[in-house]
Formats: C-alpha cells, structure tokens, sequence
C-alpha cells in the first residue's frame, strides 16, 4: 500500500510540474539572434588588397 502511494505522488507532482511548465507563457517567446559586427564564413568578402585579415 505505501509503495503505490509514493509511486502515485511522486508521479502526480511530476506530471503537476509538467502540466505548468507546457502551459507557461514565455515558452514560445524568444527574442531573435544578434547580428555579427563582422561577417565570417562563406559571406565573407575579401579584402581589395588580397590579404586574409585572419591572424
């Protein structure tokens, strides 16, 4: 008897948490990525001189 009482409140406190975590508000928000100052990868433009300005 008591182990499927702790079985069943542990279970419902985690399905409780679960329930108010699936509903909360601020989940679907997200605010978008910064820009990079300077550009990397294959946007990269070269420089007119040629040199690679990776150090």
């Amino acid at each position: 008897m008591i182990d499927n009482f702790s079985i069943a409140l542990t279970h419902g406190l985690l399905l409780i948490a679960a329930w108010r975590l699936i509903h909360r508000d601020d989940l679907d928000v997200e605010d978008p990525p910064e820009r990079d100052k300077e550009p990397s990868g294959f946007l990269k433009r070269p420089s007119i001189d040629g040199s690679s300005s990776d150090a």
